[in-house]
């Protein structure tokens, strides 16, 4: 027998575009003028006046801070950035060739059970548990790297801002006030984006009454795939391979004549483009003349130029980051776990939104498989 038609009433969605999974009041994206407003403030207006901490802080509490309570948050996170040294002793055993993404996940599972507050699942120690992520997953990502190299750990900043002690911890150097303002300015892109597979994959974890930590590592998990998170470094892999703004045009060309996917396209969301990636391509553009490395903003706007006249698509968050990331001296495998670093404000913020207004995420599927089919014993077989 055949596969069966669909023939439920109800309606489908292939990747359940258009499907709306639930309310949440953490972030918005406006279909008819292609904005993304955190908690009601527009993201263009937020990183021209706000730093990240600010940003995780409105995410997590649902306003932003007055200067005592910013002050206290700012010392919360300072005084959480140390990870257990049984996780460093961990990260010494894996080989060189780990991927940081499977290091955070693996390493966001270890720290749940040096957590305080691991068995209680409250609202105000659900925020304790999202601030003491937040200030550790830097630590995560920047040790985890280094130590699997090879390389000495260094201790994170007992000062500094969230954007500075991560260069810092990978460098072993402060970075200039432009870098950190930059770097800064791109977590604070990154931090939040509504119900993106990751985020969302982090909610139906929480919706069956699991822990902060569990839920994280499933977004951590989804958020590792290419078409998600991992656009970034293909994308610039991709730029690194032209090498050339001369050779741009062909490539490209060539590439979409062999059905090629390239990384840092098309956003299901936005039509008009990726508001994001209008925020960040100045700064890549910044970079790259300070640094006398303009040549990678000029492949780029060669390939953004083709696929708009040939696709009809825009650049994503992911296109001017990779180059940003670049720029700043980060090496392409940890683009990913920079965009987690970043978004663990936005996904935690989203666990705790689950949990105080629960109820288990289960769709429904459409059985399309055989029916009727009759047994026969396996000697007949």
């Amino acid at each position: 027998m055949g596969n069966t038609e669909l023939k439920s009433q109800k309606s489908y969605s292939p990747g359940l575009e258009g499907v709306i999974a639930g309310p949440s009041q953490i972030s918005e994206i406006d279909p008819r003028t292609d904005h993304l407003t955190y908690r009601g403030y527009d993201i263009h207006e937020l990183t021209k006046y706000s730093v990240y901490e600010e940003v995780a802080y409105l995410l997590l509490f649902g306003t932003l801070p007055k200067k005592d309570e910013f002050k206290k948050f700012l010392n919360e996170l300072i005084l959480n950035r140390p990870i257990p040294q049984p996780l460093l002793e961990m990260f010494k055993q894996f080989p060189s060739s780990s991927h940081p993404m499977d290091l955070l996940r693996t390493g966001v599972s270890m720290l749940s059970v040096f957590d305080p507050d691991r068995t209680v699942h409250t609202h105000d120690a659900n925020l304790k548990k999202a601030i003491r992520l937040i200030a550790q997953f830097p630590t995560l990502v920047a040790a985890s790297f280094r130590l699997t190299r090879g390389e000495k750990v260094i201790s994170p900043l007992s000062d500094g801002t969230h954007a500075e002690n991560f260069i810092y911890m990978m460098k072993g150097k402060r970075p200039d006030a432009e870098a950190t303002r930059i770097f800064d300015r791109t977590l604070m892109i990154y931090a939040e984006h509504g119900f993106n597979a990751s985020t969302f994959s982090s909610r139906v974890t929480a919706s069956t009454l699991s822990d902060m930590h569990s839920a994280i590592t499933s977004g951590i998990g989804t958020l590792k795939g290419s078409l998600h998170g991992g656009a970034n470094e293909e994308a610039m892999k991709m730029i690194l391979e032209i090498g050339e703004p001369s050779k741009a045009k062909s490539w490209i060309d060539e590439a979409l004549v062999q059905k090629r996917k390239i990384m840092g396209f098309g956003h299901r969301e936005y039509k008009k483009g990726d508001p994001r990636a209008r925020l960040l391509k100045p700064f890549a553009e910044s970079l790259g003349k300070k640094m006398g490395q303009t040549k990678w903003m000029e492949i780029s706007e060669v390939i953004e130029k083709v696929m708009l006249k040939e696709k009809n698509l825009y650049p994503n968050v992911d296109f001017p980051a990779a180059v940003v990331f670049y720029l700043l001296g980060f090496p392409t495998e940890i683009y990913t776990p920079i965009f987690a670093l970043a978004r663990i404000a936005g996904w935690s913020s989203h666990v705790i939104e689950q949990l105080d207004h629960n109820r288990l995420i289960r769709p429904e599927c459409e059985y399309t498989g055989k029916r009727d089919e009759p047994y026969i014993p396996i000697e007949q077989r």
